[in-house]
């Protein structure tokens, strides 16, 4: 009896940054290996990598202005060395960092003469301005301007329809794409089937978050695509969202989340991304502004079933989870 030997592999994959630096407040650099990788894994991961970098991270932009002083886009106002035009550009330029799910207000209002900078944007506390010395106006009379501003968080590319100025509101062109530029390399050595390989990755940001936190986020990102073919395939009946109003029992969802906030436990520092929950309903709970468990335990069933897509079966869904992690054995320390 010829026994067949089973190869069995015992490398770990390991990864590092072997170069970082800030070339400028709104130009950062970071340099990372993979190793060792089977021939053909680099460039697969590579190219993934790449793509989730440049296309799946989410920034910051300024997305509109608007101004009882900004008649037409084209046209220039006593006491204001720009033209709107170049007002609208400098505030394209502007680089923002924020944990903002939607989109939210901020303002200018200043008094000439003076250069206007970014450092006089007037934002939430949750909109961090990376370099404040981004030039937006010049006013070279005594003169007041205010422009109120949007801001909005999303992912790729923001472009204004033509014609859509209207009562001295702009819209403005968005490239809501943190990461500036990415390359991949590769390093093969060894001989013939052993022949191993190295990824290397470089990784330009402009500022809004460094390039290891470019590559963690792109790389939950990909998780998260990739896990719904992890699960077994739904049913093939289809029902339609948010028609699902029938009550839980034999508790409602906030009255079983009250329980659980009486669980002393430091909630601030539980993430949703740490449970089981499913790629849909974990996206859907981000764009309504839940990261922690303490935001989850602070909304009610009927704050919920708000959310776009989201379902009753969603709902219990996070029962089950929050039953089985958190309702037996927590701290009894209050947070």
């Amino acid at each position: 009896m010829v026994q067949e030997k089973v190869r069995v592999s015992t490398r770990t994959l390991e990864w590092k940054c072997v170069e970082s630096r800030a070339d400028s407040k709104r130009l950062y650099y970071g340099r990372f290996i993979l190793s060792p990788l089977m021939k053909g894994q680099a460039d697969t991961i590579g190219i993934a990598m790449r793509r989730a970098l440049l296309g799946e991270i989410e920034g910051t932009c300024i997305t509109r202005a608007k101004s009882e002083k900004l008649p037409h886009e084209y046209s220039t106002i006593a006491g204001i060395q720009e033209s709107v035009h170049e007002i609208l550009m400098n505030l394209k330029e502007v680089v923002l960092r924020s944990h903002l799910y939607g989109t939210c207000d901020a303002s200018i209002c200043v008094r000439g003469p003076g250069d206007i900078t970014a450092q006089d944007i007037i934002s939430p506390p949750y909109v961090e301005i990376i370099d404040n010395t981004q030039h937006i106006v010049s006013l070279t009379e005594p003169i007041d301007l205010c422009i109120g501003l949007e801001i909005e968080r999303n992912r790729g590319y923001l472009i204004k329809p033509p014609n859509h100025f209207q009562d001295g509101s702009y819209p403005i062109d968005a490239i809501f794409m943190p990461v500036r530029n990415v390359n991949h390399s590769i390093h093969s050595y060894g001989n013939g089937n052993e022949k191993e390989e190295i990824l290397f990755l470089e990784i330009w940001t402009n500022g809004s978050l460094t390039p290891k936190e470019a590559l963690h986020e792109a790389s939950r990102n990909l998780i998260d695509l990739f896990l719904p073919f992890l699960h077994k395939e739904e049913e093939s009946f289809h029902l339609e969202d948010n028609q699902h109003t029938a009550p839980l029992t034999p508790f409602t969802f906030h009255e079983k989340l009250a329980k659980l906030r009486k669980k002393k436990i430091a909630l601030r520092s539980i993430f949703i991304d740490q449970s089981e929950l499913s790629p849909k309903i974990y996206n859907c709970l981000k764009r309504y502004n839940i990261y922690t468990l303490l935001d989850l335990l602070n909304k009610s069933q009927e704050d919920l079933m708000k959310i776009e897509h989201f379902r009753i079966e969603d709902v219990k869904q996070i029962l089950g989870i929050l039953e089985k992690h958190f309702a037996i054995d927590l701290p009894k320390n209050p947070f």
